[in-house]
């Protein structure tokens, strides 16, 4: 016969072995939520043929958890999204940063499934369309054409999260947002005003984001713009303001890069602005193990 002892040794194994079996399988229905903004680099130019049969393949085994929704409300797999060829990109298979965050935060967690929402828009600023207190006076100042100028991004970003949000509450899965990625800054080397402010503008963006989907020290990540073009000096400006960020709000991470025309850090196209595939690789496992660090 089992004595009372024994009664309550099993009884508290079989409690553990429960509660354990619980939290697995509520890690696994919350939903790990990551939220990507800016131009032209974080929409990325990388040209997924270029990747090495192993990625391709560690992406494949991953997909099935790793979903990406990009300016809209379609939740698909990890993969390259189509490309119109040009005589600039002459590839049909383009990738931007998600595809290795995507990709290094599945395989850090791999009992845990992740959305990627992503919103960016080539030639763009922070001081016009991404300005957190957008206005149409200020996007007239700085953007491009009359469509830039109409374009409030941070609005449009936030309608396509809450719907994407949405369809996970429907879906019967609970979510939490780990972070965002920020990969932006070239245009505003147009402009001295927007140049000067860029980390006064930056830090109300984050705080925005912050507050509307109420995570008080959501960790956000940026990349530093190396770009040449702008007025003189506008683009060192704001290298300069970029580094006054981390400084200034807790949680915030800088990616760091060099001016050398070489590229070595993170590679580019020969158009010495975007990144080519290894420099999308490189820059989203850099977003990514950013985002690990912080979340610890």
């Amino acid at each position: 016969m089992i004595n009372r002892y024994s009664l309550v040794i099993i009884i508290l194994f079989f409690f553990t072995v429960q509660c354990k079996s619980s939290s697995v399988m509520q890690e696994k229905d919350t939903v790990q939520v990551v939220l990507l903004a800016g131009q032209s680099n974080m929409a990325g130019a990388g040209n997924f043929d270029n990747l090495s049969e192993d990625i391709k393949n560690r992406i494949k085994k991953v997909a099935h958890r790793v979903f990406i929704s990009q300016s809209n409300t379609v939740q698909k797999p990890l993969s390259w999204f189509k490309n119109k060829p040009s005589k600039k990109y002459d590839f049909t298979k383009r990738f931007g940063p998600e595809l290795l965050i995507g990709l290094t935060l599945a395989e850090k967690y791999p009992n845990k499934e992740f959305l990627l929402i992503k919103h960016a828009k080539g030639g763009t600023a922070l001081y016009g369309a991404w300005n957190p207190d957008w206005t149409l006076e200020k996007a007239q100042e700085i953007e491009k054409g009359a469509k830039k100028q109409s374009w409030n991004l941070v609005k449009q970003h936030f309608d396509f999260i809450n719907q994407n949000l949405e369809i996970l509450k429907q879906k019967g899965k609970s979510y939490k947002i780990i972070g965002m990625a920020w990969m932006q800054g070239e245009n505003d080397a147009i402009l001295e005003k927007a140049a000067n402010m860029y980390a006064t503008t930056l830090i109300k963006l984050i705080k925005k984001y912050r507050t509307n989907f109420n995570v008080e020290e959501m960790p956000f990540v940026f990349g530093q713009i190396n770009s040449r073009y702008g007025i003189k000096d506008g683009a060192k400006i704001v290298r300069a303001q970029m580094e006054k960020v981390p400084e200034m709000l807790a949680n915030v991470s800088l990616i760091k890069t060099t001016t050398d025309r070489n590229w070595s850090d993170f590679p580019k196209h020969t158009d010495n602005v975007h990144y080519n595939s290894e420099g999308q690789k490189r820059l989203g496992i850099a977003f990514a193990e950013s985002l690990i660090k912080m979340n610890k």
